[in-house]
């Protein structure tokens, strides 16, 4: 069945917001959607690279193993992220949903191909490759100054703003959708490490949880300024 983009949540924010509306009908037709529960692989590393995906909901984590065999979580993909690896011949890292998801889902070559038919799209995508290199090493660089407690608000702040309906404004309270261990991988930091940060702001009232995964941010704007 063709995708419904009138409804789609990130139609105005994706990579296909750029065409029009005739291109993005043509799109449409060449995609479906697929939905993953939490924990599902949507690609394993090593997968031949067939598909690509633009995420409507949930969150996405980009990770793979180590020459020890731990998992390095190397990055989330937020809705309207877009996932695969394009013009390559196989998948470089593993793609798990972190929460339920999903995803309109397109064959490779197909969305290649529409690539080259439609140039705003190919700008698009192009922008957005450049926005998330320039995120990840402006990321790099501010935790490698910042401090365990900064790390952890910075990241609590990023899953609001990912889990609102709002392009303006963050989610008051989420499910948090990491474990405490996939925390730790993604920080650079101890399992200890995070449970003691969370617990020490949850103390100051900068938080307030509710059972294992339930956050409620309870000053916004003392997480702000923890987190610079």
């Amino acid at each position: 069945m063709k995708l419904q983009c009138e409804t789609c949540p990130v139609r105005d924010s994706a990579a296909c917001a750029s065409l029009s509306i005739e291109e993005r009908d043509e799109l449409a037709r060449i995609g479906a959607h697929r939905n993953l529960k939490r924990g599902e692989v949507l690609f394993h590393a090593g997968d031949e690279a067939d598909v690509c995906a633009t995420l409507n909901s949930g969150l996405l984590k980009i990770s793979h193993l180590d020459a020890e065999g731990n998992e390095r979580i190397l990055s989330l993909v937020h809705p309207a992220g877009f996932v695969g690896e394009m013009f390559a011949p196989v998948e470089n890292h593993d793609i798990v949903a972190l929460t339920d998801s999903r995803l309109c889902l397109f064959d490779r070559r197909e969305y290649e191909k529409a690539i080259e038919r439609f140039p705003a799209l190919a700008r698009a995508l192009l922008r957005r490759s450049a926005a998330d290199l320039f995120e990840a090493r402006a990321q790099i660089a501010l935790d490698a100054k910042k401090g365990a407690g900064a790390k952890i608000a910075n990241l609590l702040r990023s899953l609001a703003r990912a889990a609102s309906s709002s392009p303006c404004h963050s989610a008051g309270e989420f499910d948090l959708p990491l474990t405490r261990g996939e925390m730790a991988g993604l920080l650079g930091l101890t399992i200890e490490t995070v449970s003691r940060q969370l617990t020490k702001m949850e103390k100051q009232g900068i938080i307030a949880r509710s059972g294992t995964r339930g956050i409620r941010i309870a000053d916004p704007a003392r997480l702000a300024d923890l987190a610079e």
